[in-house]
């Protein structure tokens, strides 16, 4: 009996794991754990323990539908979160911090902070905790802020109006007139206190979180990133500074106007801090690399810094994670596309890859055990426990039920030559039962950024499961300008946006179209973000009759109209100039120039709540393709951002693509004609 493929409802079954915390002794970890539900259009995040010796996993939430960011209390006595519940007669207007005992209970709301809590990190003690919420800077004390609170949410008028900079960022405009300050809590009492308060300091206003700072392991002091410059921007350089907890005091410790730092984390003595350190200064592709800033004495507000993976071809990423003897620092890093976790020694400044991926998203190291979070493209994420002396092992079975029984296809990775005599790797995705002896459709999916890659990850909003399950052979080309392949490769395609990447998709198309498979009638060409603009630039640059038709979601179009974006002080970085100074260069780099050679069908799809490619780009693409007479159907969301996240809209955008390819699929035309 054959296997039912792969589907778009088993997608939505699958149940979401997040980032592991390990207890004090490692002997457990906490993970949240997402339900999405297509009947009830929405999801249900809930908090499970997982045994590392081999204990079986247990729900430790059950009240609440949004239960995120666990973390183990110091002490392994309680597990905070964050989460907006209905307890006692009160339901929580804005997410709030709540606790429950480590061996079971009930989960206890610890804040009332109508401003609501973001990021946090335990103090050392066990009885704090530091966490970010958003203020108004001229308020003092939590009444006031209450007050201010209740009276904007109760208000009538609902304009925006800011002398900011930087006012909105990814689907949501800015807390209007507030500015995020990190707060004392106690833990026992509720009892809050804004660290920030009377003074100029705030943490980053785009997604605040605990990557932004970190508590000394004494628990006196607590170091932060922040942006110096009295005008915010996205692209702001950040400087480190020091908090006294005891006096208020606060120093900037690190600060360089060339560079960017990011990510602070104390060693387990309190004198070092590891940190990222971008030399924006010298060009803003240039990646996050690992640096250490170090007292000049214990207890000193002085010291200095270096970078100490600079000869790393390698970009860091957030968290990092001291080990235990303060000898090297733990983080993820990409690698020819794939992302794995590392070990980076100090002393001698080398790499080693301790978890590979696929895919490392998570992890946490206590006690000498490890847990990851991992994925591939093969499979969703999984948590593996990775003990002293054992093999790593996977210590849940969260979605095996679901998608044990199915038929999947199998991935591999490839190799063509393409801009500049470079090789460019492409990810393949094969249906299942692929038999090379028959015909089957070339499905491209080109990656956003740009400077990101076409990984061996599991991809919810463009899954290559689901796509080899409809009969395709998907291809992912890690174009020059990905992440992942070291500097060079990824700065190549500054100020000349298109030129090299198109090169890239061709060289890989013409490399399959030489496999006896390959049907060149029925290729397809389909990308969001960057990947929506790399199709619509095809479309201006491609012969009409290559690719059978285009999907672009959420495409940059026209670079000047682009300026209404959340980015918008980015653009002249990448392009070579502002549009106003340098209107032929930018206006070479967007597809809108070349639209009199647009004639390939296309699907357009966009959210309205985009503010990183505004969904007038999209709706001018389709509107110039109608007027130009081209096979074009548009699907847009009132409700959606960059990424189509709600089940029912997730199943609709599947369904309207996979319709689009089959509508323009040769092979499905004489079916087609007897229909009617």
């Amino acid at each position: 009996m054959a296997k039912k493929h792969f589907d778009i409802e088993d997608l939505w079954k699958i149940e979401r794991i997040g980032t592991p915390s390990l207890s004090p002794d490692g002997a457990q970890a906490v993970v949240p754990v997402t339900r999405p539900s297509m009947e009830d259009n929405n999801s249900r995040t809930v908090l499970w323990l997982l045994s590392t010796l081999g204990g079986k996993p247990r729900a430790m939430t059950h009240g609440g539908d949004k239960d995120g960011q666990p973390l183990w209390s110091p002490r392994g006595d309680r597990i905070a979160f964050v989460g907006k519940r209905e307890q006692e007669g009160r339901k929580d207007a804005s997410p709030q911090l709540y606790v429950i005992p480590a061996d079971g209970g009930e989960a206890r709301r610890v804040t009332t902070v109508a401003t609501g809590i973001e990021g946090y990190r335990w103090l050392p003690d066990g009885k704090r905790i530091a966490a970010v919420s958003w203020v108004w800077p001229e308020l003092k004390g939590g009444k006031a802020q209450a007050k201010a609170f209740k009276e904007f949410t109760e208000r009538k008028e609902s304009g925006y109006a800011t002398s900011e900079s930087l006012y909105r960022f990814w689907d949501d405009n800015l807390p209007l007139g507030r500015v995020p300050h990190l707060h004392l809590i106690d833990v026992d009492t509720g009892k809050v206190r804004d660290l920030f308060e009377g003074t100029a300091y705030e943490l980053r206003r785009p997604d605040p979180s605990a990557e932004n700072f970190d508590i000394s392991p004494d628990g006196e002091r607590i170091v932060f990133a922040f942006d110096p410059a009295a005008d915010k921007r996205i692209d702001g350089r950040f400087a480190l500074a020091e908090l006294q907890l005891a006096t208020g005091r606060i120093d900037v410790i690190a600060r360089d106007a060339e560079y960017d730092f990011a990510a602070p984390r104390y060693s387990p003595d309190g004198d070092r801090v590891a940190f990222t350190a971008s030399h924006q200064g010298r060009k803003h592709t240039m990646p996050a690399q690992l640096a250490v800033w170090e007292r000049s004495r214990p207890g000193s507000r002085n010291g200095r810094w270096s970078v100490e993976s600079e000869a790393w071809d390698h970009e860091v990423q957030a968290p990092l994670l001291w080990e235990e003897d303060g000898q090297a620092v733990l983080f993820t890093a990409e690698q020819r596309g794939r992302c794995h976790l590392w070990r980076f020694d100090l002393p001698d400044r080398r790499a080693e890859a301790l978890v590979e991926g696929g895919w490392v998203h998570g992890f946490d190291k206590v006690a000498g055990t490890l847990v990851v979070l991992t994925d591939s493209a093969t499979h969703p994420g999984q948590v593996m426990a990775c003990l002293p002396g054992q093999k790593p092992r996977r210590i849940e079975r969260f979605n095996d039920a679901l998608l044990g029984p199915l038929a999947w296809g199998r991935s591999e990775e490839m190799w063509c030559t393409g801009a500049e005599g470079d090789k460019v790797q492409v990810w393949l995705t094969y249906p299942p039962g692929f038999d090379p002896e028959k015909k089957y459709p070339l499905l491209h999916l080109i990656h956003g950024g740009p400077h990101t890659t076409a990984g061996d990850v599991w991809h919810y909003r463009w899954n290559t499961e689901l796509f080899a399950a409809q009969g395709y052979v998907v291809a992912a080309v890690n174009y020059h300008g990905s992440s992942s392949f070291g500097y060079a490769f990824l700065d190549s395609i500054t100020h000349r946006w298109g030129a090299l990447e198109l090169q890239d998709i061709e060289a890989a198309t013409d490399a399959l179209l030489q496999q006896s498979w390959a049907d060149p009638a029925r290729v397809f060409a389909t990308g969001g973000s960057y990947g929506g603009f790399m199709v619509a630039w095809m479309n201006g640059h491609v012969a009409p009759g290559r690719y059978a038709a285009y999907v672009c979601h959420a495409g940059c179009f026209d670079w000047q109209a682009m300026f209404a974006d959340d980015a918008w002080s980015w653009h002249a970085k990448e392009l070579g100039g502002w549009y106003w100074d340098q209107p032929e260069l930018v206006a070479a780099q967007s597809p809108s120039t070349y639209a009199a050679d647009m004639a390939t069908p296309t699907l357009v799809i966009h959210g309205a709540k985009d503010y990183r490619v505004p969904d007038a780009q999209g709706l001018a693409y389709y509107n110039t393709l109608k007027a130009r007479g081209v096979d074009t159907r548009l699907l847009w969301f009132p409700d959606e951002n960059h990424w189509v996240l709600k089940p029912r809209n997730s199943r609709l955008w599947y369904a309207e693509f996979l319709a689009w390819l089959k509508r323009h699929d040769p092979a499905q035309q004489p079916a087609k004609k007897r229909r009617r």
